[in-house]
């Protein structure tokens, strides 16, 4: 592979705008801007970030080249997120990376979101090991739970998901529940260190396989609440810390268990994690503590390549572009999308 290649990649499948470079394996730049507006509506709503989007799309990109230290004639590509995501916070960036495509002259590589979350484990990063073929990745976000088995960068098979919401809605929506601000997750994890996980047992969800459920959880646990409240009205409040550290407890304990059940029916011990919940310090700590336990090879990604970024779909731009993969500019964007 050439020394020169720079591939510039763009994310905005959701609320982040991102853009970010790549030079053989390592990230130049990786810039993102996040959308503050929905903290006021408790959740991300579609046309303000397709709005954000078009406002943040051109300096974003524009500091990413600059960080990089490069200019844009220096290209040799354009990467960018396909799907899945919010179909209008899709086409912002599509449009974009057709533009300066073909502007420039150069390949337009389509990127799938879910795929990029699994990758980012091949950046080029001293902090970070990469996973060895074959492996099993579990991408855990606030769109999304995968179980997925990982035989070659391009050759993967989802070997169980979540039938109903994500695993980052259901710490949401408890949040939301326990009158914490969006997004929660994060405020659950933190007041979840100073509680007792065994403080308040919630049940865990029963699914066939290796499929998750979190609809029923959430409910169980705006029932508890909604019940000791009647009781003791200031419930929550001198409860918080007990509460989110039962939560997250039975959260985690529920994805390790369907992790512990796929490394068995596999035998592949290798086990990688990805997407903005494993961010999450209970899930970090029970993969170590299984590592040990079980002997297995755990990979977490730095913080910043696990909420949505787009130095993930750069990794995924420069495989792509070794293999010649590139895109017509006509290719539309998708909201849903399989590997």
């Amino acid at each position: 592979m050439s020394a020169s290649i720079y591939i510039l990649a763009i994310e905005s499948s959701c609320d982040d705008t991102a853009a970010a470079v790549i030079h053989n394996g390592k990230i130049l730049s990786n810039v993102v801007a996040s959308q503050k507006i929905h903290e006021e509506y408790g959740g991300v709503v579609p046309e303000l970030a397709s709005r954000a989007h078009q406002q943040n799309i051109v300096p974003v990109v524009d500091q990413a080249i600059k960080k990089a230290g490069i200019d844009k004639k220096d290209l040799n590509a354009i990467a960018f997120t396909r799907g899945p995501g919010l179909m209008g916070s899709l086409l912002v960036g599509s449009s974009f990376a057709k533009s300066l495509a073909m502007g420039l002259d150069i390949p337009l590589i389509e990127v799938n979101h879910m795929q990029a979350h699994i990758l980012a484990h091949f950046i080029d990063e001293p902090t970070q090991t990469k996973p060895g073929f074959p492996f099993i990745a579990v991408t855990i976000s606030g769109g999304h739970t995968q179980i997925v088995k990982v035989n070659d960068y391009f050759d993967m098979e989802i070997i169980g998901q979540t039938i109903d919401d994500a695993v980052g809605e259901a710490f949401d929506k408890s949040a939301k529940i326990l009158g914490l601000p969006y997004p929660g997750g994060p405020l659950v994890d933190k007041y979840a260190q100073q509680g007792n996980p065994k403080a308040f047992p919630f049940t865990k969800p029963k699914v066939p396989g290796l499929d998750f459920s979190f609809s029923g959880l959430k409910t169980a646990i705006l029932y508890f609440v909604q019940k000791q409240q009647i009781e003791n009205p200031n419930f929550i409040e001198e409860n918080m810390a007990d509460i989110c550290a039962s939560i997250q407890h039975t959260i985690v304990e529920y994805l390790m268990d369907n992790i512990k059940k796929a490394v068995k029916q596999t035998g592949i011990k290798e086990v990688a994690i990805g997407g903005g919940v494993s961010a999450n310090s209970g899930i970090r700590k029970a993969l170590k503590d299984a590592e040990n336990q079980y002997g297995w090879k755990t990979h977490i990604p730095k913080f910043e390549y696990c909420t949505d970024n787009a130095a993930m779909i750069a990794i995924v731009g420069e495989l792509k572009y070794k293999n010649k993969d590139f895109s017509e500019l006509n290719i539309g964007s998708k909201a849903r999308m399989e590997f």
